[in-house]
Order: structure tokens, then sequence, then C-alpha cells
């Protein structure tokens, strides 16, 4: 069983895939929690909106389904828009025998049963701006961010891409998404199969970021990272308080990036940082 990302996770998940993205208001905290669990999640339902200008529908819903009526909206330029986290009112009643060949990653049932299982308590919901009658196109800036995104949450579950599946494959009452699932799951796949996860690495923080005394986990990555470059001249650590271990073992570091005398002074510099790839240190 799998408990949903945390926003800041989903957040990071979707810009290592390259996703473009837009937050707004208080989306990390938006929800339907309220009316029941959200959890544990199987997969990723896709929708599209049946209309344009979508973003205030999708954050506010109406008087009969209240907002937020999905986790991202993904607009025409591919965009991802994010307006809710947690339960939405995305996917509503849906059937027990998708919902297990989701679950066990098996093929989809040529035909949904009856409506019997809460969907919005275990799935990621997702709208994509069309109006779904077959004439309105999917830029293709669109159809890659729903493949990325859709990419990014089964990457970081471990899910294949048989865990996304379109409302009109879990329930008998919609026709959404107007597009191919199929192919869109072999795009999934393929993308989930040939590319790597995107290491995160700690942007430079400045050269006035390395005084004495300074206490930091990016100080601990930093020593670690040295250190599986044979730079490390560490006693003890490394750890998080900037001091004359870590500036002798990044002079070492400069010097192997063949900096000489002054220019191997021990204190970090954009470049020879970039080099050394040090992790995000959460």
């Amino acid at each position: 069983m799998s408990s949903p990302l945390t926003p800041d996770a989903l957040a990071r998940a979707l810009r290592d895939e390259g996703v473009r993205m837009r937050e707004h208001g208080n989306w990390k905290t938006y929800n339907r929690n309220h009316k029941g669990s959200w959890g544990p999640v199987h997969g990723v339902m896709l929708h599209h909106t049946a209309g344009r200008k979508s973003l205030s529908l999708c954050r506010t819903g109406t008087p009969d389904l209240p907002g937020p009526l999905c986790i991202g909206l993904i607009s025409k330029d591919g965009t991802v828009h994010l307006v809710g986290y947690g339960r939405t009112n995305h996917a509503g009643s849906g059937s027990t025998a998708v919902l297990d060949a989701v679950r066990t990653s098996r093929a989809l049932p040529s035909r949904p049963g009856p409506d019997a299982v809460d969907g919005n308590a275990r799935f990621y919901g997702f709208e994509i701006e069309n109006l779904g009658d077959g004439h309105d196109p999917y830029p293709a800036a669109q159809l890659d961010a729903v493949e990325r995104l859709s990419a990014a949450i089964c990457r970081s579950h471990g899910w294949p891409g048989a865990r996304v599946i379109g409302h009109k494959e879990w329930t008998r009452r919609k026709i959404d998404p107007s597009f191919s699932m199929p192919t869109m799951r072999t795009r999934i796949g393929a993308r989930i199969g040939t590319t790597s996860p995107r290491p995160r690495y700690a942007p430079f923080p400045g050269t006035e970021f390395f005084t004495s005394s300074r206490r930091s986990a990016l100080i601990t990555a930093l020593g670690r990272r040295l250190v599986a470059e044979g730079c490390g001249r560490y006693a003890v650590g490394p750890g998080p308080e900037w001091g004359e271990a870590d500036r002798t073992s990044y002079a070492a570091w400069q010097r192997k990036l063949g900096y000489v005398g002054a220019a191997a002074d021990g204190i970090p510099g954009r470049i020879s940082w970039d080099k050394l790839r040090v992790p995000q240190a959460d």
C-alpha cells in the first residue's frame, strides 16, 4: 500500500521530471479530507475539463460539487497549475474490478464494472483543459506535461505506467479524457523505463555562506561528497559545522580540478561547487 506523497515531495518530483508548474494559493492544504480519508493511493486518474478557462472552476468547483476538483490542471501550453492537494472531487465512485487491476498493475477490464468504490480516496486526480468534443486538439506541450507528471508520480512510488488510467476507464458514466489512454500509458512507461531519476543538486549558496561556526546539513553533504572524491581530510566527520577540516578538504578538491596558489584556498566558488555536485540537503 502507498501513502500519498507530501505536497513538497510531489512538487520536487514534478520539477525533477521537467514539469513546468504554477502554484496557486494554499494548494498544499486545500482539499476535501474532512469528507473522508485520502490514501492509500494506487494510481493517477486523468480527466478533461469539457471547457476552457477552467482554472477557477477546478479550484472552487460548483455549488453541487465543491472544489478542489483536482490536484492540478494541465493547460494548453503544458503548464501544470497546482490548485489543491489531498482528497479532491475528481473521480467519484467507480469499478472495484478496475481498482483491483490498477492496484496489481494488471490490464484493465474491457469494460468497467458497477460503481461501487470511492475513487477520490484512491487516486491522484488531474484535469486536462480540453472541450472533449473530438475536435479540440491536445497540443504536444500539453500531452508532454501529462506524460511527465504521470511518470513523476509513478516513479516516486515505484509504479509502472499501468497505474495511470482515464476517468472513462473507471466508470461507464464518463468519456474523459478524449485521447487514447493505451497510447499515453505507453509513453509514460517508456519515460519511466528510459529516464533515470534526475538527481537534485544543491545550488551554490555563495562564498559568504562558508564562515566559521556556520551550521547546516548542506555542509555535511558537502563533506561527504569531498570524501567520495578522495579529497576528505577529516579526522572525525564530516559534520554540519564549517571548520578547518572542511576548508582543507575543499582545497584538495580545488587542486584536483587544477587550481593552484590562492585559487585553491578551500573556499567554495561557483564553478568548483557545480563540478562537485553536492546533493540537496533536506
